[in-house]
């Protein structure tokens, strides 16, 4: 058995004023091609990996033929999409024969003209390789899932945590699920339930209410003929028609019963509409809460700046709160600021300097943070991953600078990456687990590395491009939750 692999993935902001170029695709963990790419995420917590852990599991030949992600940013140019296809659709003619595919995707691809990226990967795979080769995909759980998508496919497997620490377990679930395909004579029909709902905050796979959301759909799964399902939160700063929810099941060789199940459990998240989202407080609001509730380290993470979401990552409302709060032992991590950085490694560490922080990329943003700053270590930004989502993976931040002022610690960074654990602050010498208050640039990932220390967590909103009153919507073309009353 010999089977294709490759991976084109992005998750598109169509509000964000970051731009993303071809380049992008191929920076993030290099670009690599070939037995490379086996030898880069075997073992490690990727689809890709969970692949290749299933083609040794099964004995089946894995043969890679690219691999393209870029961090979240804003839709990327045609001509640059076009390429990056063409490439991946090179790769697998040049594969030879073969008797199945599987690829990663992200399930939130914006190009230009292209409101529905993936959609358009896979109906341009489908056509190179003919209707009866089998191809399996594993998809973000905050994907846009469009009639498309489900159409050229024969099934869309997506992740179940968030923090996403399934990564890998899901991508062997697409191995496995192909390996039945082509051995096991599994006829997969699948059925989508697209959802009139943008989910809010409440996607914490490990607390309620979204527990319950994944517990029901665990019980879907288990019912007889069905082969998998998945929830799809949406990613919703991606204005387009497919944005919002949704449900996609898969059944053995039974469309129907697909679809009635994936209606059903569409219709219970529509019914509880309302338990998906919540009302964020201000970091300086959530400060107060802290002290009441006295645990420590407390973590407070600036939801609308997290760059894992395609904003800038140097929004200054939260340092400016932490400064003028007169914190001790508060770090934040990471605000983007390259020409802050340059000023620092001129200086050299242990200089003390006067620089302007953060608010560089728009004035959403916020206003330059007026800093004092002493550099106390300064980094090219390589690392590994230590924490549950890439552990072992190789990082790369770019040039980064440590600087610190009256006992709030800030980590600059070059590349919009946010925190998944404790690794790179700590390769700079600056532990955040010492820390009393910690700022993070994130929505729920960070989670996977800090949250089994923490001693309280708060999601804060401050202003930014992806603040809800900076996101106007004109493309969705239908009503959807809490947008429009339903």
């Amino acid at each position: 058995m010999r089977v294709i692999t490759g991976c084109f993935s992005h998750e598109t902001s169509t509000f964000t004023p970051v731009p993303t170029v071809e380049a992008d695709f191929f920076h993030r963990f290099g670009e690599m091609t070939g037995e490379q790419i086996l030898h880069t995420y075997r073992g490690v917590n990727t689809p890709t990996g969970g692949f290749i852990a299933g083609a040794e599991a099964h004995d089946f030949a894995l043969v890679p033929v690219l691999h393209a992600t870029a961090h979240p940013s804003g839709p990327l140019p045609r001509a640059d999409f076009d390429r990056i296809l063409a490439r991946l659709l090179r790769g697998i003619d040049a594969a030879g024969p073969a008797d199945g595919i599987l690829l990663e995707l992200h399930g939130s691809m914006v190009a230009e003209g292209l409101d529905d990226a993936d959609g358009a990967i896979l109906t341009a795979v489908r056509n190179q390789v003919g209707p009866g080769m089998p191809i399996v995909v594993q998809l973000d759980i905050h994907s846009n899932i469009s009639p498309e998508m489900v159409g050229a496919a024969d099934v869309l497997i997506g992740r179940e945590t968030f923090p996403e620490v399934d990564m890998a377990a899901r991508g062997r679930e697409c191995a496995d699920v192909l390996v039945r395909m082509v051995r096991g004579g599994l006829r997969p029909t699948m059925a989508l339930c697209q959802i009139p709902m943008m989910w809010g905050t409440e996607q914490v796979t490990a607390h309620p209410p979204m527990r319950e959301a994944i517990q029901r759909l665990h019980e879907v799964e288990a019912r007889p003929g069905v082969v998998c399902g998945s929830i799809a939160t949406c990613f919703p700063l991606a204005d387009g028609p497919h944005m919002g929810a949704s449900v996609y099941v898969v059944t053995d060789n039974n469309e129907a019963v697909a679809q009635q199940y994936a209606d059903e459990l569409g219709a219970w998240i529509f019914e509880r509409r309302s338990q998906w989202h919540k009302t964020m407080p201000s970091t300086r609001e959530a400060l107060a809460l802290a002290e009441q509730i006295g645990r420590y380290p407390a973590i407070f993470a600036d939801r609308h700046d997290n760059t894992g979401g395609g904003s800038p990552g140097d929004s200054t409302g939260q340092l400016r709160t932490f400064l003028e709060a007169g914190l001790r032992d508060a770090c934040i991590l990471y605000i983007v600021d390259p020409e802050a950085i340059a000023q620092c490694h001129t200086a050299g560490v242990g200089a003390i300097l006067t620089l302007d922080v953060g608010a560089r990329s728009s004035p959403l943003q916020g206003t330059p943070v007026r800093m004092h700053a002493t550099v106390r270590a300064l980094s090219d930004g390589v690392f590994r991953y230590g924490g549950a989502m890439f552990a072992g993976l190789e990082g790369h931040m770019g040039p980064s600078a440590w600087i610190e002022q009256d006992g709030v610690h800030v980590v600059l960074v070059t590349t919009r990456e946010q925190p998944f654990d404790t690794a790179f602050a700590c390769s700079l010498g600056l532990d955040p687990r010492t820390m009393r208050t910690i700022g993070v640039k994130s929505a729920a990932h960070f989670r996977a590395g800090f949250e089994a220390w923490a001693g309280q967590i708060h999601v804060v909103a401050e202003p930014g491009v992806h603040n809800p009153v900076n996101v106007h919507f004109h493309r969705l073309g239908r009503k959807v939750y809490p947008l429009d009353p339903i």
